[in-house]
């Protein structure tokens, strides 16, 4: 049985390109062409292939919007992602859009085919260069998104967290701080009223989820 196929693409001269690479293989059928997202959508409703094939920027909405939509309306229907170097946070976003699946284009049309062929067989595929860069980009998304659950606190403030954290006192942290006892319970105020928590379990909570030993200040 063949795996009928949508393709989307803007540049008339791809979407002709990918359609003889894709009728030379038996399994696979291109059941219908767009060029624009708008079209893709109408296209999916009507046809309802197996996968669609979509270049990642597209004219007016994008391939994620585009993607996004079919996935949701018609979640048997499988998204393989086209995209160029330099586009990491597009392709974090078309994984958030249910995209299964993402190719580089600068690598041919070959991958294509290998992707069309893990959507048959019910596998989510990633360009090996593809993955290290979400994933690398992903790791970055979290790193700063974690930094900024410190950003209003000063230097002093994240070192007495830091130890709070550690379930140490207001007593020990100034004698390990050399700070009289007075200013760090000031200091924890301002702690807890910038982090919005109302005592020194809830912070050292805070801080430890965010993985404050990761974000100290030097």
């Amino acid at each position: 049985m063949s795996l009928r196929v949508l393709l989307v693409d803007d540049h008339e001269v791809v979407r002709l390109g990918l359609k003889t690479l894709l009728e030379d293989v038996e399994w696979l059928e291109v059941v219908a062409e767009a060029g624009d997202a708008v079209t893709a959508v109408q296209a999916a409703d009507r046809h309802q292939p197996d996968a669609v094939v979509m270049d990642i920027r597209l004219p007016g909405e994008s391939g994620i919007e585009a993607c996004a939509t079919i996935t949701q309306r018609w979640p048997h229907i499988k998204v393989i992602m086209l995209t160029s170097h330099g586009e990491d946070d597009l392709l974090f976003r078309a994984i958030q859009a249910g995209a299964s699946g993402y190719v580089l284009k600068q690598v041919g049309n070959e991958p294509v085919i290998k992707a069309l062929d893990a959507v048959r067989r019910g596998e989510a595929l990633l360009d090996p260069v593809v993955t290290r860069r979400v994933l690398n980009y992903v790791r970055q998304s979290e790193r700063d998104h974690q930094a900024a659950a410190f950003k209003d606190l000063s230097e002093r403030e994240m070192e007495i967290l830091a130890l709070v954290a550690q379930g140490k006192s207001n007593r020990e942290i100034a004698a390990e701080l050399t700070l009289a006892e007075k200013t760090v319970r000031n200091h924890v105020s301002a702690i807890l009223s910038k982090l919005g928590v109302t005592n020194r379990i809830e912070a050292a909570t805070y801080a430890v989820r965010h993985h404050i030993e990761d974000y100290q200040a030097e």
